[in-house]
């Protein structure tokens, strides 16, 4: 019966404790648990399921899935070094890792019972059948390949180098082997345990080392590959050939070796490879939980009936409905219903927002206690989230001006090194103490291992990555690095008016007419000509002539002076709107209404004048509220030292009259949209270090030429894309965190690089052996490598610190 059994067996299985794949006919030992028969190994292996069966039928860890096809790998060092698969970077050696900016917004498709297989296209499971599901990208638990594998080759080192280092450091831990081993077998088993360690576990190192010669771009992999090169080949022709050594070379009888330094170097610079890609990795997590907070899911009402469907699959038009708690799907407006919807994780702001209908709504931000319906107005990439990731990994891989400086030192680093250590090698050689040989090699290496170009040119980036993280964290969306090193070193802020000072949303609040006309008159006439305008004054104008019932007709031959007004036929007659310059140009006289026009103006109110067939009409007065946070953004700005400009194409009465309740001294009005560029320029050849903030199209050309552009979120894309930094909720204090993120930045480049710096500095020389003629202290290639494998987590670490800066 058994023999039957074993007949209709798997040809192979899994031992559950140890993982091997074994016939089911040579197990060593069986076991039946819960109606399932598994089969061992060994003996033990089968005593180890039977104690605890559970530990061991839990799921595996599964291998990390590929990257899906099309992602870009690039160096955090070498932002230019880009290829479509993972590897090295060709100059510093570095491992290259995803840029998660050319995967966001796209869709692959994976199998719920297999989560491994992933695929870029719609299909069935290899494993299963099973139709594959669709996912977004996220990478958030993905294991990084690098890692493990770094991982494996540092616990096979270890392994195999501890015997080496034991008996290599016997003598100086008190243990005399030498009358019990001889020293020639020592240095036998040194030669056989340091092979592997050197040729398997640090083969990165020389392929990298390898590639740096091809590219003629030294790194920190060229000293390492030629200091534990030096160091190995030196010791194999000391054991297999120690008749052509000097006598000095010989100790105990035998030549010395120094197969411990091959392996513990090897080890340690993996042990450093791994605390740096663990750190590394650690660096992105402000982008992983930007991603991680999108929906996968989202309720579209279609044809009567409301049905949960994958957020790739929700179209532009879409009704959705948001219920209590749940994530707003996308980007849109809500249309039925009323809540309050918690924007902070993409504003930065803790207080949650009234909605209505009308108002409009972020995808990812959390609905309250209400529910609503909403309209899908941007999906997938083009959605506010989808742009501030993409908008956080690029700036992430953009070169602060301070980096020069690094990339300068770096770029003489290596040559540097090499030469100290020849240098060194040759001092030792020929005045240095006997034997004098042995010395010049030890020292030479422990030059080339001490030295860490690594930790010079992490400093910059590491800080940056972290940085531009936080800062998308707390609203503020950092362009590139230029920017954010700039915007601390900024004396003058250059304010738009409408929509920057103020919170862009003007109403009517009151109408005048000229003996001869109707204020119902003027407003429906305006309203009809202002239809066609996409001006914020125009919306208010239409927005008021419904409220107050009145049906305007379409208006016909319109045209659109920048910075001036409009004009066309409405109704049939000739309708004229603007200011007072530009109805002169129509050959219509406002003075008639001047002094009423100028008293509204000094409420703050602009006012628009309307000529209808050639004759002054009246006039619209439009008021645009102050910003509530603004006098606290102005009074913490001006703590800081920096001067405010409000700049406005607006009246000058008007714009006085707002300056003077914000206590702004410095006005410039009646300013045309081409002249606010010149402005900036001006402020800047007076040597002013300007950032301008400004959220329209017509503040582009000025966000541009500033020395920091800062776009409101709430304004236009045009405005955003010419700005360095946008303040996702349009929140004047956003400056402030942003000045407060900048200096913080700085603050911690300087620190890293002076770790850097002073880590070299002293490293280097004290590794050649400087300090040796008068303490006589000699640092060992071991202790070296174990320096140098943490200078370069020291700065990591350093820059991690930023993600806890309050701002």
């Amino acid at each position: 019966m058994a023999n039957e059994d074993r007949q209709s067996d798997p040809v192979e299985v899994l031992d559950p404790v140890c993982g091997m794949m074994i016939e089911p006919a040579g197990a060593a030992a069986t076991c039946d648990y819960k109606g399932q028969t598994y089969y061992f190994c060994m003996t033990d292996c089968a005593d180890k399921f039977k104690a605890d069966p559970g530990t061991y039928l839990q799921p595996r860890p599964a291998d990390a899935p590929p990257a899906p096809d099309g992602t870009i790998y690039t160096c955090p060092m070498d932002p230019e070094v880009r290829q479509p698969h993972p590897g090295a970077c060709p100059k510093c050696g570095m491992a290259l890792e995803p840029d998660l900016s050319t995967v966001i917004g796209r869709v692959e498709w994976t199998c719920p019972m297999h989560p491994e297989i992933v695929r870029s296209e719609p299909g069935s499971c290899p494993i299963c059948g099973m139709a594959l599901e669709p996912r977004t990208v996220g990478l958030e638990d993905a294991p990084n390949p690098e890692l493990v594998d770094m991982t494996r080759r540092f616990r096979v080192a270890v392994l195999l180098g501890l015997p080496v280092f034991v008996l290599a450091m016997a003598d100086m831990l008190g243990w005399r082997l030498a009358p019990f081993i001889d020293m020639r077998v020592t240095n036998w088993v040194g030669l056989a345990c340091s092979i592997p360690v050197v040729f398997w576990a640090g083969w990165p190192f020389f392929e990298r080392a390898w590639a740096s010669v091809v590219n003629r771009h030294a790194n920190m992999f060229t000293l390492i590959a030629l200091g534990v090169g030096a160091a190995f080949f030196f010791s194999a022709a000391a054991t297999l050939a120690p008749g052509v050594f000097p006598e000095s070379f010989r100790h105990h009888g035998v030549v010395e070796t120094y197969f411990d330094s091959a392996v513990v170097i090897t080890a340690l610079v993996l042990l450093g490879q791994v605390l740096e890609l663990r750190a590394r990795s650690r660096t992105n997590s402000a982008i992983r939980q930007l991603l991680g907070l999108a929906p996968k899911t989202a309720r579209v009402l279609r044809d009567g009936t409301e049905t949960d469907v994958p957020l790739e699959r929700v179209q532009v038009g879409d009704l959705l409905r948001v219920r209590p708690g749940e994530k707003v799907p996308v980007d849109g407006v809500v249309i039925e219903g009323r809540t309050a919807v918690d924007e902070s994780m993409v504003t930065g702001e803790p207080l949650p927002v009234e909605k209505e209908p009308g108002s409009r709504v972020t995808g990812a931000t959390i609905n309250g206690t209400g529910s609503v319906i909403m309209r899908a107005e941007r999906v997938g990439s083009g959605t506010l989230l989808a742009q501030i990731v993409r908008m956080v990994s690029e700036a992430q891989r953009t070169r602060a001006p301070i980096q020069r400086l690094a990339d300068t030192v770096a770029a003489w680093f290596v040559p540097a090194v090499v030469a100290a250590a020849a240098g060194a090698f040759v001092v030792w050689a020929a005045v240095g103490p006997d034997p004098r040989l042995a010395h010049a090699l030890v020292n030479a290496v422990a030059v080339l291992i001490i030295a860490c170009p690594c930790a010079l040119g992490l400093a910059t980036p590491m800080a940056i990555m972290v940085g531009t993280g936080r800062g998308a964290a707390a609203g503020v969306l950092i362009r590139n690095a230029e920017a954010l090193e700039h915007l601390a070193r900024v004396d003058t802020l250059v304010v738009d008016k409408t929509g920057t000072l103020t919170e862009g949303k003007p109403k009517v609040s009151r109408v005048i007419a000229s003996p001869g006309f109707e204020r119902k008159d003027v407003l429906r006439l305006a309203a009809g000509l202002e239809q066609g305008s996409e001006h914020p004054l125009a919306a208010a104008i239409t927005a008021a002539a419904r409220e107050s019932g009145a049906a305007f007709a379409e208006a016909k031959e319109f045209e659109s002076a920048t910075g001036g007004g409009v004009s066309g036929i409405v109704e049939g007659r000739r309708v004229v709107l603007g200011n007072a310059a530009y109805l002169r140009r129509h050959g219509v006289d406002p003075d008639s209404l001047a002094g009423e026009a100028e008293s509204l103006r000094r409420d703050g109110a602009t006012v628009v004048l309307a000529a209808i067939d050639g004759r002054l009409a009246g006039g619209i007065a439009v008021a645009d509220p102050v910003r509530e946070t603004t006098p606290e953004a102005l009074r913490l700005l001006r703590e800081e030292g920096v001067n405010l400009v409000m700049l406005t194409g607006d009246n000058r009465t008007t714009a006085q009259a707002v300056a003077s309740r914000l206590g702004i001294a410095d006005v410039r009005a009646e300013v045309l949209p081409p002249d606010k560029r010149d402005v900036v320029k001006q402020l800047q050849q007076q040597g002013r270090r300007v950032a301008m903030a400004g959220d329209g199209i017509n503040d582009a050309p000025a966000l541009a030429e500033a020395f920091v552009g800062i776009a409101m979120g709430t304004g236009t894309d045009v405005a955003m894309e010419s700005a360095g930094v946008t303040l996702v909720k349009g929140d004047l204090r956003g400056i402030v965190r942003a000045r407060r993120l900048s200096r913080a930045t700085l603050r911690n480049i300087r620190q890293n690089l002076f770790l850097a710096f002073i880590y070299n500095s002293v490293g280097v020389p004290v590794a050649a052996g400087l300090l040796y003629p008068f303490f006589g202290l000699l640092i060992s290639p071991i202790w070296a490598s174990a320096a140098m494998t943490f200078s370069s987590v020291s700065v990591i670490g350093n820059a991690l610190r930023l993600r806890g800066v309050r701002l």
